[in-house]
């Protein structure tokens, strides 16, 4: 190469190098000068290959198609650059931001949270942001491709929790979801989203005082089951139940709903799986932290009995009884009332009249 090919070219790269990399902000497009190539990777100590290809076409349907790269990967200030750190999607999303992102207390929540907490903890494995939202491929919720979509959760959340995700699969809640039943729980409905709590703390969804709450959600009067054909009383009758009178005087060891229905593996009580099966009644009810000494009989009695139902039999009629009973009595004793005041008033006349 002579002198005037070696001017010639150096004054092109140094043209080059001022469009891409010398302007402020960097665009999708200078990026892509190597994160286009699909077998661009890093590899790591232990010699896994960490693929760094960014498929424009998926970042272009993601919810941050209009952001730059640098919006996010902040400390990346040349070319070629080190490893970047994790995005801190706090950036942007924060109360009174400027750039339109979902507000709301949603980092405080998720810090206070058992995710957040694994990860001040310095537990590697904990998820972030990105774990559940994704990283180039953030899609709106409502989208059916989203991580977030409602009938992808229980898959997003099995990416971690995977013998969970297997038995909830195959639970009432699982099928229902699977055939598009929007109204049956995923992993949020009952769980939380951001503010996902241990089962040991008290003010977590799913803990031993306040899961018969959160089902009664749906189950209760106002719930959604009656939609189905599924009775709405379960939650009253349970909370007029021994277990639920105890549970309401605070007692910590007493059943819930988990207890006897299951908490990831609830079924139908014809399922021969189901913890509520007839067959399954005296193994369920005699554990040993409840009926050790539970027989077969246990199966032959009513649960969620609600004496106002014919369906209770005998306590249907009773409570009947007790009603008609009382109801007779006060009729009586209000009529012997007016009655013994009518005749106080008679005398007091007769008295004043001299008579």
């Amino acid at each position: 190469m002579n002198g005037k090919h070696l001017k010639q070219t150096l004054i092109l790269s140094g043209l080059i190098f001022i469009l891409f990399f010398c302007e402020t902000g960097w665009t999708l497009e200078k990026c892509q000068i190597c994160h286009s190539k699909k077998d661009i990777h890093r590899t790591e100590e232990t010699g896994r290959k960490i693929p760094l290809f960014v498929d424009e076409s998926i970042l272009g349907k993601s919810v941050h198609s209009e952001r730059e790269c640098t919006d996010c990967h902040a400390d990346i200030v040349e070319i070629p650059h080190k490893k970047p750190k994790k995005v801190n999607c706090k950036r942007c999303h924060y109360e009174g931001n400027p750039v339109g992102a979902p507000e709301g207390q949603l980092y405080d929540q998720f810090e206070h949270s058992v995710h957040g907490m694994a990860v001040m903890s310095g537990n590697d494995k904990a998820p972030v942001c990105q774990d559940c939202h994704g990283n180039h491929d953030v899609i709106i919720h409502t989208d059916s491709t989203s991580k977030m979509y409602w009938q992808n959760i229980p898959k997003t959340c099995g990416s971690c929790h995977i013998e969970i995700y297997a038995t909830y699969k195959e639970s009432v809640h699982g099928v229902a979801v699977a055939n598009g039943v929007k109204d049956s729980p995923v992993c949020s409905g009952c769980h939380g989203e951001h503010n996902i709590r241990s089962p040991k703390e008290d003010d977590s969804r799913v803990s031993q005082m306040r899961i018969s709450q959160t089902c009664s959600e749906c189950h209760g009067e106002k719930g959604v089951v009656s939609k189905y054909g599924i009775k709405t009383d379960r939650s009253a009758t349970f909370e007029h139940s021994f277990h639920g009178v105890a549970q309401q005087m605070g007692n910590r060891t007493v059943a819930n709903c988990a207890s006897c229905h299951g908490y990831h593996d609830v079924r139908k009580e014809d399922d021969p799986k189901s913890s509520i099966n007839p067959a399954n009644i005296k193994e369920t009810c005699g554990s040993a932290d409840c009926h050790p000494t539970a027989t077969a009989e246990f199966a032959s009695g009513q649960i969620h009995i609600n004496p106002k139902s014919e369906e209770s039999g005998i306590l249907y009629y009773i409570s009947k009884f007790f009603l008609i009973l009382t109801v007779s009595t006060l009729i009586g004793l209000f009529i012997f009332i007016l009655m013994d005041l009518f005749r106080r008033a008679k005398t007091a006349r007769q008295k004043r009249h001299g008579k």
